[in-house]
This record gives C-alpha cells, structure tokens and sequence, in this order.
C-alpha cells in the first residue's frame, strides 16, 4: 500500500464518495474508504476523525477564503460588495474536481438525515465566518448576518448553477450572479 504518495487527503475524498454513491453511506466503512484509496486505516485517521468529516473536507479552507475576501474588499465596499469578494476569492479555489463532485456529493448528502444534518453545520460554520469578517468591517450584527446567509445562499445556487453550466467557465461569475439576483429578490420585500 503507497503509504507516503501526496494527495492521500483528496484521494480518501474521492474514495468516500465513490463508495457513498456505489453503495450507501451506511454500508461503507472506513477501512473500504482507505483501501480504494490505497492507504491505510491510521492515515485515514491522521486526515479526518470519522467518515462523515469526509464530506466536509473544504469547509475550513472555505471559511477561511470567504472571510479573507471580505477582508480585503475595499474599505468602501458594502457589506454586500464585501460579500461578493469574499465569494470571488473562495470560487478562485474551486477547481474541475469540486465541479465533478458536487453532485455526486449532494445526491449522497440527499441520501442520508446524519449528512444532511452535517451540510446544515457546514452552511453554519461558513455564515459564522463571514458574519465576523463583517462585524471586523464595524458593519453592525443584523446587517453583517443577514448579508452572511445571502452569501451563503448565493454560493450554493451559483454552485448548483457552475457544475450545470459552461465546464469552462470559473464558479466565481456563477455566485456572483446568484447573489446579485438575491440582493434584487431582497428589494422586492418591502
């Protein structure tokens, strides 16, 4: 078994999902995860504590764009502006396997309630992240959270839009445009 080959945390991903998809999240155990994965069972471990953080391998480098973009929007920026640079940044990062695997990954998540529950953590932990980039801007709470869910919403249709549309074209015109469309949606409300 390659215990040392690079890629060993991408390849137990794509290992997980595979299996997810093949026969259930359920029925796969770690032990499959890390032999179609050509690792052993402790480098598993060493990548992530249990299967179901399998599916959440991203969230913290996502978080951490998010925030960095709406860091360094100009100081001018609204908090939505500030919002669309931080998911300019974080779709920068995205790449032809998080296209291939988004929908696999979804149909899994589908799936199952205890993966449901655990993509609803991760939509938390990424509005958390963006809601304290904000807060650092002094844009006030309610405004910093509301504009937070926007985002958190307009990357998860421009996502859904990006691995249905053009296999060329980047994520980033994709969330933009979607929180575009929720921030003309927001005008409507009043």
């Amino acid at each position: 078994m390659a215990r040392w080959e690079p890629g060993a945390r991408e390849r137990l991903v794509l290992a997980a999902v595979d299996l997810f998809a093949e026969q259930g999240y359920d029925a796969t155990t770690v032990t499959q995860i890390a032999e179609r994965a050509g690792v052993t069972k402790s480098t598993f471990f060493r990548h992530f504590p249990d299967k179901r953080e399998l599916l959440a391998a991203g969230q913290q480098t996502l978080s951490r764009l998010l925030a960095e973009g709406i860091t360094e929007a100009p100081e001018s920026a609204t908090p939505l502006a500030a919002v669309a640079a931080g998911l300019e940044r974080a779709s920068g990062a995205m790449g032809p396997m998080n296209r291939e695997l988004g929908p696999r990954l979804q149909a899994v998540i589908a799936a199952n309630a205890e993966l449901q529950e655990r993509d609803a953590l991760k939509n938390v932990g990424l509005a958390a992240a963006m809601t304290d980039a904000l807060l650092a801007r002094g844009v006030p709470h309610a405004t910093a959270h509301l504009a937070a869910e926007l985002g958190v919403l307009a990357f998860k249709q421009g996502y859904a839009a990006w691995v249905q549309g053009d296999p060329d074209a980047g994520l980033a015109p994709y969330t933009v445009a979607a929180l575009d469309d929720l921030r003309a949606a927001s005008q409507t409300l009043t």
